[in-house]
């Protein structure tokens, strides 16, 4: 209400006095009709009582001012009163850089002063001095797993013995990380752990006989142990040329500009020691200044004005030759702020500090992890698909884990829980009861989740174990400790209690990562993969680990946009590898035909999978609406699940979806596939509803299959005359496809549904090789429904003309239908005998559509 009512009021010529005034007379109707409504206003009610404590103390006309007065006079601590201009100001506002004149500024502007980028590419020249025998290897203590998401191809040790980092020493590796997990740890603690470290690492350096650079890379940099890591690592390697102070990530939105460090906010960017992490109870810090930041954390051991800074001006007109002759003059034991703005400034101070190594000078880091991956020479390499590494679906689900509580990782799982209503299932851990609950209430809370995620990740669904939202404090830091370290391990419990194998395991949160990969997954080696999106990492566990093999996708507390888990667990779930695209594309690469059933109960799922398994042939469920609205939610379960279970490709497939609503449900009912039927729409409006429903489909990893033409005949109660019957047009096939995008095109050349007339089908395969050839051409999948009654000569020459899909239906249903008109003793008996004859047809279908035999032997895609 201040932020809408007031900026009218000045605008209006009222005083500041009069406006804060008429402010508060507004609280007091808002809460009187409160009062009405018996509706608590917390804020309102703390802000009105707080304002006229100040009045009563005799500050009623000073403004907004009242408020900070009465704090001075309840807390007894004087605030210094300041005049400051919250407005995005542009960068020719600058007039110093002192903090006092560090504001809020727009991003475009400030990176629009900066001068040219340097022109050349330094990377070649990183890597031609990697190669030489000179160069040190970057070893990078990582306070917790996150750091390794600018890097690919890179080994993480969790486990520091002389012998294993002696190890990677001989691989004559350019970097490789070792997890310390030392942010979730005192000061004294971490000290300690670092140190022991670093004792490892220079024995192992020595018995390997290599050289060595330490990097201590921060979750967020500015936060962490510092300076306790440096001076522990220091007392053990000795006395470096320099402090390296390199904050700079752009995935996470930071940036350092005139010794300024800067966390973007959309289009601004806002002073580090303005933003929420600055508040940080237990490494939070003031300054935004990073001359000031180190005098303020080291408390005036280095003094401001003796801290060396490489600026952009150095980094874009110098480039890395006067890097290195800056670094070469810094005095013993200086400390250097590294200022950059883009990737390529990384880079070129990369280039320029690997040339004062080579000669001679050491240098101690505390960076991102931007600066590992330029100063090693690595290039940007594509976020990586479950299709790129080579995961098979499985009939495991994926395992989400989310300990973070920050702001943006609550956003982010806002966001999945609403693109995925249904297809995930949540589990969620009470902080209250696992933080001061009793052992034996502890441990109900961690059993009931444990085997509740075992089931639902057999059953083939991706399930997210989350922390409750609400967060709970204790008294002090150390009971803040206290409360994540109960809260973690009961996350790792949770976790080592799951005995089946995910399909991957997301970690949402540094300390989470951490602890899952080493106590959980008891992992002792990473691979470091690549990128699932930027900034969030993927390692492959080691072997020794529970889970050789799997992908633990690391995700940053702080990194992403609010949908990125989404992003990523819909490109890892089982439909984004959408089996009904690969099912038809091994079709298409074998120049067969697969088999779509329709399917109404238990025995009519059990006769498609049965036939299917026995066959070695991929298929097709298929549920058409009206048989969805009779058996609905739990007729699509029992499809997901025999699909999930079966030993061969098995899809479920939505046919003949002509209601718009009906269709986004069945995709949010975990359909792998979708059909939109507005072949009865003239041929325009067919398109745009076909197109908007299919970006829908689409942004959900949902295969989607429309229809061109109308075919005949009568399916599930629904008739369309003779009459009415249309041909599909290739021109207009070629229109709809390019313009809707969808992967598969049900065509009408003369096909029916249901029963063919006494003189048999009357195809024309001269328009279905038209349609082939135009389907190809868009990469989509030619369909042809009504193939019950076609005789084995038609469907071979269907599929010579590029038919992937055939819809079966009426034979499969007459055959059950028949056997229940036979006596039998009980219900089991005509229930099996149904089976059997549906089995049977169906068995047959798939010898004639070419794809028996085509995955005997083999586990499901």
């Amino acid at each position: 209400m201040f932020v809408n009512r007031v900026p009218h009021m000045l605008d209006a010529d009222y005083t500041p006095l009069s406006a804060v005034n008429i402010f508060v007379k507004d609280l007091g109707i808002v809460l009187a009709q409160g009062r009405n409504c018996r509706v608590h206003l917390h804020l309102a009610a703390t802000a009105h009582q707080q304002f006229l404590s100040a009045a009563s103390g005799g500050f009623a006309f000073e403004d907004d001012a009242a408020v900070v007065k009465i704090y001075e006079k309840l807390a007894g601590i004087s605030v210094a009163c300041e005049e400051k201009d919250s407005q995005i100001i542009t960068p020719a506002a600058f007039t110093s850089h002192e903090p006092s004149n560090i504001k809020i500024i727009s991003k475009q502007e400030l990176l629009g002063t900066l001068p040219p980028q340097w022109p050349e590419d330094p990377v070649d020249q990183i890597r031609s001095s990697e190669d030489s025998k000179q160069a040190r290897v970057l070893v990078v203590l990582d306070d917790d797993p996150t750091g390794t998401q600018t890097v690919h191809g890179i080994t993480v040790l969790t486990e520091w013995t002389v012998e294993s980092i002696k190890e990677e020493f001989l691989k004559q590796p350019s970097c490789f990380f070792i997890l310390t997990n030392s942010r979730a740890l005192s000061s004294d603690k971490a000290s300690v752990l670092v140190r022991s470290i670093a004792s490892n690492v220079k024995a192992a350096a020595t018995l390997a006989e290599r050289s060595f650079t330490i990097v201590l890379r921060g979750d967020s940099t500015l936060r962490g142990h510092f300076p306790e890591e440096l001076d522990a690592v220091a007392s053990v390697i000795g006395e470096t040329d320099a402090w390296i102070i390199c904050p700079f990530f752009p995935q996470g939105g930071r940036y350092t500009i005139h010794d300024v460090h800067y966390v973007a906010d959309e289009d601004k960017l806002v002073p580090a020691g303005e933003t929420e992490f600055a508040k940080d109870a237990v490494f939070g810090y003031k300054a935004s200044n990073l001359k000031q930041w180190v005098e303020e954390k080291t408390k005036g051991r280095f003094n401001s004005k003796d801290i060396a800074s490489i600026s952009i001006d150095t980094l874009r007109n110098g480039g890395p030759e006067t890097v290195c002759k800056e670094l070469c003059r810094l005095p013993k034991g200086s400390v250097c702020i590294v200022n950059a703005a883009s990737e390529k400034d990384i880079s070129v101070f990369s280039a320029g500090m690997i040339q004062a190594e080579l000669k001679g000078r050491r240098f101690l880091c505390r960076t991102a992890a931007t600066f590992v991956s330029a100063r090693i020479g690595l290039k940007y390499k594509a976020p990586l698909t479950p299709t790129n590494l080579g995961v098979p679906t499985c009939k495991n689900g994926g395992l989400i884990v989310v300990g973070s509580y920050v702001p943006k990782t609550t956003k982010q799982v806002e966001a999945l829980r609403a693109q995925f209503p249904n297809s995930i299932h949540w589990l969620e851990l009470s902080v209250p009861n696992i933080a001061s609950g009793s052992i034996i209430s502890r441990e109900s809370e961690i059993n009931h989740i444990s085997r509740a995620a075992d089931a639902l990740l057999a059953a083939g669904i991706d399930t997210v174990i989350m922390t409750s939202r609400t967060l709970v404090t204790g008294k002090d830091d150390s009971d803040n400790l206290e409360i994540n370290s109960k809260v973690s391990s009961a996350l790792v419990e949770i976790v080592k209690r799951i005995q089946v194998y995910p399909r991957y395991l997301l970690a949402k949160g540094g300390i989470t990562s951490s602890d899952l990969a080493t106590k959980a997954m008891k992992a002792s080696k990473a691979e470091v993969l690549g990128q699932a999106l930027p900034g969030v990492p993927i390692w492959r566990l080691g072997a020794e680990s529970r889970h050789p093999g799997m992908p633990y996708i690391v995700f940053p507390g702080n990194v992403g946009s609010s949908s990125a888990i989404a992003e990523i667990v819909a490109s890892w779930s089982c439909k984004s590898l959408q089996i009904a695209k690969n099912i038809l594309l091994e079709a298409a690469n074998g120049h067969y035909a697969v088999g779509a059933f329709n399917v109404y109960n238990l025995e009519g799922i059990s006769s498609v999978i049965s036939a299917a398994k026995d066959e070695g042939s991929p298929a097709i469920l298929q549920i058409h609406p009206t048989a969805l609205r009779h058996g609905k939610g739990a007729l699509v379960a029992a499809c997901i699940s025999a699909a999930k279970t079966a030993n061969v490709p098995i899809a479920v497939h939505l046919d003949h979806g002509t209601d718009e609503q009906e269709i986004l449900d069945a995709i949010d009912m975990g359909f792998d596939s979708i059909m939109i039927d507005c072949s009865h729409l003239p041929f325009k409006e067919n398109l745009e509803r076909t197109k908007r429903i299919t970006i829908a489909a689409h942004s959900r990893n949902v295969f989607v299959e429309a229809e061109l033409g109308r075919l005949s005949g009568t399916e599930d109660g629904l008739t369309v005359e003779e009459y009415e019957e249309k041909l599909t047009d290739p021109i207009q096939a070629d229109e709809f496809l390019r313009e809707t995008k969808v992967d598969a095109l049900a065509v009408c050349i003369g096909n029916v549904h249901g029963i063919y007339p006494k003189d048999g089908p009357k195809l024309k395969f001269d328009l279905l090789q038209k349609l082939g050839e135009i389907t190809s051409k868009h990469n989509s999948f030619l369909v042809l429904h009504g193939a019950s009654g076609l005789s084995p000569d038609v469907i071979k020459e269907c599929i010579k003309h590029g038919v992937r899909k055939f819809n079966v239906n009426t034979e499969v249903r007459s055959a059950y239908v028949t056997t229940l008109r036979e006596p039998k003793k009980d219900l089991l008996d005509i229930m099996s005998c149904a089976q059997d004859a549906m089995k049977t047809v169906i068995a047959e279908k798939l010898k004639v559509f070419g794809s028996s035999g085509k995955f005997l032997n083999q586990a499901h895609v």
